[in-house]
């Protein structure tokens, strides 16, 4: 699984958890509707730390919080095509 594809995975998950919908976690995150649908179609391959830091924000999460998960910290850099 891909860097970009982790990370729609887990916003998906938060958002069910939560019962968001990708619109409320636009509203609560400041996060253009345009930007979270790009992210979760997957034409935005690598998000912002910013973009990323307003994201966990919405979930009451420190950005710390929201990049510590299994998946994400298995996933090994050197063996993918992301840029750095």
């Amino acid at each position: 699984m891909e860097y970009a594809e982790i990370i729609v995975k887990h916003i998906s998950q938060l958002c069910q958890k939560k019962g968001y919908s990708v619109n409320k976690l636009a509203s609560l995150s400041g996060v253009k509707q345009s930007t979270l649908d790009n992210i979760m179609r997957g034409l935005t391959k690598n998000p912002g730390i910013i973009t990323l830091h307003k994201i966990a924000n919405a979930f009451n999460m420190t950005l710390a919080e929201f990049l510590d998960f299994d998946e994400l910290n298995l996933y090994s850099f050197e063996d993918g095509n992301d840029d750095d």
